[in-house]
């Protein structure tokens, strides 16, 4: 089994607010990963005395412990239960009813001897490559889907399509989110590689435009993730004066990438 890891943060000044981790049981039968991309809070912090990174390490630790230890529970249960641990461990102290409560996107897959099933919310990717080597996406698009008018101010998009049915869904302090999902299973034998990537990492195709998906698996293939994120930082400075591609987005992003060759 090949697996890699990277998470790099936007920037140095800052902590890293994605989270990423694989889980390999002592059987040697079958993993997991996690990838979770922080939102970055409000002044305010969205009614919350802990940080993102609080928030992600608390849920990503859930999610990766349930994964791995509950193979009764399917990843949309996964999902509900780790949401609902993480609420209870901060409800007594946090407005945990702010729209900007610390919250995270989502990609989860597990794999067994038999089947590979996935879990997408957000905009968080996860790639999946057959032994010919097609790929396919698992995506959660709807924020991309949104009209650019309706996310022109963060209170805007809170008023009306974060987390609201519409909108598009994050893994917050709601374990009923988990419905919202996109999940799925393929079999075991259809599956070659698997690649999970926050937005950061994900800008190489997505905003760069610098190859399709296929391509970008390709790249962690030969050249390993660390490869991919350096591409992507070449990118970001490269258009950090013209914004071209970036536009008003910040130029650099936290970027992870958790690969694995099950």
């Amino acid at each position: 089994m090949r697996t890699e890891l990277i998470s790099e943060p936007g920037d140095p000044a800052r902590p890293d607010e994605d989270f990423a981790a694989l889980a390999l049981p002592a059987s040697g039968q079958g993993g997991a990963l996690v990838v979770l991309d922080g939102v970055t809070p409000p002044e305010d912090n969205g009614g919350c005395v802990h940080s993102v990174p609080w928030f992600c390490a608390r849920l990503g630790g859930a999610l990766t412990e349930l994964s791995g230890s509950r193979r009764d529970l399917t990843l949309r249960e996964v999902l509900s239960h780790a949401i609902l641990r993480t609420a209870d461990s901060h409800a007594f102290t946090c407005d945990l009813s702010h729209p900007r409560t610390p919250q995270a996107t989502v990609a989860l897959a597990r794999w067994s001897a038999t089947v590979v099933e996935y879990l997408v919310l957000a905009d968080s990717a996860l790639l999946c490559e057959a032994p010919d080597g097609t790929v396919t996406a698992f995506v959660d698009d709807r924020l991309a889907r949104l009209p650019r008018a309706s996310l022109a101010t963060d209170a805007l998009v809170d008023a009306t399509v974060r987390n609201k049915e519409g909108g598009f869904f994050t893994a917050a302090a709601d374990p009923a989110v988990a419905d919202r999902a996109v999940a799925g299973e393929v079999p075991r034998a259809a599956v070659r590689s698997l690649a999970a990537l926050t937005d950061g990492a994900a800008r190489w195709t997505e905003k760069f435009r610098a190859g399709d998906w296929g391509d970008l698996l390709r790249v962690v293939r030969a050249e390993g993730a660390a490869a991919l994120v350096a591409r992507v930082r070449a990118l970001e400075t490269a258009d950090r004066t013209a914004r071209v591609h970036l536009g008003r987005s910040k130029t650099h992003d936290d970027a992870t990438v958790v690969y694995v060759e099950p």
